[in-house]
């Protein structure tokens, strides 16, 4: 009988199946979409720079999950998705608002974005330092608003001017305020919620679905109305969640 060698491995060493090179592709992908849109935003193609953030959005939300289904998580794909995450939603929002209106706010306009873009940083920093405690205190909520819902909502100016077109778009300085609420709402410590550890029953399941095919094809066929009115949703949620912690504090 042969001894075994050695030198052999169990599995090839140098090589990568290409499956697991579709998240960091998929972020690449979401990368390429945020620095178009900021492209498109100071050529004045306000619509398409919007469309790409919110595909950004859509890449942010599938390269994780595929990660985790394909079970190739890797440190590198983590940093890859956190600079994604700020160039999408927290750098590219803010330079297209600013040359849609605020730069007609001056000076004022311009530390508004800033503003907003550093509460986006920080709001990754400390959710990549949690990430990484060796015991994760388990909960069924975000702390602060997450920066692609922070980005959806910052842009919520903008879905109304687009309903709108006939209409004059806010006044600069009432979007420049609006936005410095949007960036404060991402620090602060308000709880916001998480839908991964979201759980119903299963005779509800197609119920769930149906809602998810309604909410698609109002997306598709009535874009600007649905965000405006999914904002407007997702901020009255906001303001219960801030009145439900007020009172179990008291």
């Amino acid at each position: 009988m042969d001894a075994p060698d050695d030198t052999q491995p169990t599995q090839e060493r140098g090589k990568l199946p290409i499956l697991h090179l579709l998240p960091n592709l998929l972020t690449i992908a979401a990368i390429c979409a945020g620095l178009t849109a900021i492209r498109f935003g100071l050529n004045g193609e306000y619509e398409s720079a919007v469309k790409l953030v919110l595909l950004a959005g859509i890449l942010d939300g599938l390269d994780g999950r595929l990660a985790r289904l394909l079970r190739c998580q890797s440190s590198v794909g983590a940093e890859l998705d956190s600079l994604a995450d700020f160039l999408n939603f927290g750098v590219a929002p803010g330079l297209i608002l600013h040359a849609w209106a605020l730069h007609e706010f001056r000076g004022m306009g311009w530390i508004a974005v800033l503003v907003y873009t550093i509460c986006c940083v920080l709001r990754l920093a400390r959710f990549n330092v949690n990430s990484r405690l060796e015991v994760k205190p388990a909960s069924d909520h975000f702390v602060g608003v997450p920066s692609p819902a922070g980005a959806g909502l910052a842009m919520l100016p903008m879905y109304i001017a687009f309903l709108y077109p006939e209409e004059d778009h806010l006044p600069a300085e009432l979007i420049a305020l609006y936005l410095l609420i949007v960036g404060f709402m991402m620090i602060g410590r308000l709880p916001t919620p998480s839908f991964k550890n979201f759980t119903i029953r299963r005779e509800y399941a197609r119920f769930l679905i149906v809602g998810a095919v309604l909410m698609a094809s109002a997306l598709f066929t009535y874009l600007w109305a649905t965000l405006v009115i999914a904002c407007l949703v997702y901020l009255a949620g906001l303001v219960f969640a801030f009145i439900t912690s007020r009172r179990s504090k008291d």
